[in-house]
C-alpha cells in the first residue's frame, strides 16, 4: 500500500531578541515549493503574506528544476537564484542569478534598523550541510543528471569535480 511520507520543512527565521518580533524570514525552496500543485500554492500564499508585511524576506532556490517563484521581471539565465525583498525597498528585490560552476555567494541578512546586516556565507554553510546530511552516501552520483539536463561546459565540469572527491 502506497504511504504518504510526511514532508518536515525546516523554517529559517531571524527575530529580535527580547520582543521575538520576525525581522528577517530565509525561506529555502524545497521541490514540493517549485511543483505545481497544493503545496506550491500554500508556500506562494505563505510569500505572499510575507511580502505584505515588515518583515524582509530572502528565498534562496538553490534546485535547478522546478517552477520560480514569481517576479515581475525576467531574471538572467542561472540555475540558482537568491532573492532579497528588504522592507524599505519593496515593491523591488535584490537578485543573486548563481551559476552552477562558481562559489556560493556570501549575502546580507538584513536586521532591525540600525543594525547592519550580517554575512551569511552559502559557500560554507552548503557543504556543511551536505557533510551533516549524510548526503556523500544517499546520493549516488554514477546516475545520470537529473533534470534539467546541463548547459555547455558543465558536465565536463561536473565530472571534473566528481572525479576530484
Amino acid at each position: 500500500v502506497p504511504l504518504e511520507v510526511p514532508v518536515r520543512l525546516a523554517k529559517v527565521e531571524v527575530r529580535e531578541a527580547g520582543a521575538d518580533t520576525l525581522v528577517t524570514a530565509i525561506e529555502i525552496l524545497s521541490p514540493i515549493n517549485k511543483r505545481p500543485g497544493r503545496e506550491r500554492q500554500k508556500y506562494l500564499r505563505k510569500r505572499r503574506e510575507l511580502l505584505r508585511s515588515e518583515v524582509h524576506v530572502m528565498e534562496l532556490d538553490l534546485l535547478r528544476g522546478g517552477e520560480r517563484s514569481p517576479l515581475e521581471t525576467a531574471l538572467p539565465p542561472a540555475p540558482y537564484y537568491v532573492t532579497l525583498a528588504r522592507v524599505e525597498h519593496r515593491p523591488y528585490v535584490d537578485v543573486w542569478p548563481i551559476q552552477l560552476t562558481t562559489r556560493l555567494p556570501v549575502l546580507p541578512v538584513p536586521l532591525s534598523a540600525p543594525d547592519p546586516d550580517v554575512p551569511l556565507d552559502l559557500g560554507t554553510i552548503v557543504p556543511a550541510v551536505y557533510e551533516r546530511g549524510g548526503y556523500a552516501t544517499r546520493i549516488d552520483y554514477r546516475q545520470p543528471v537529473p533534470p534539467p539536463p546541463l548547459e555547455a561546459e558543465q558536465p565536463a565540469w561536473m565530472e571534473h569535480r566528481l572525479a576530484a572527491h
